[in-house]
């Protein structure tokens, strides 16, 4: 899986965003936001990323991405598998 994982960064079918100290404080409000959930680190960034991005489409077996929201707003679109 490694292997395969490293292939798609090679080929660049894959990116890896970093995350900012200065995007700390969306995180935080972030799992604060769907503390019921709960939301933990890893789930806030991708709900950060999909802010940045703009990207909506989303590859999980979490069901918690059902609620999330991106801005606030917008729904994640699940990708079927």
């Amino acid at each position: 899986m490694q292997n395969q994982l490293g292939q798609l960064l090679l080929d660049k079918l894959l990116t890896v965003y970093d995350i900012q100290e200065r995007d700390y404080s969306r995180l935080l409000g972030l799992m604060e936001r769907y503390r019921d959930r709960p939301m933990d680190l890893a789930d806030a960034t991708l709900v950060l990323t999909a802010e940045k991005t703009g990207y909506r489409q989303i590859l999980t077996l979490d069901s918690d991405f059902l609620f999330y929201r991106i801005n606030n707003r917008d729904t994640f679109e699940i990708i079927s598998v």
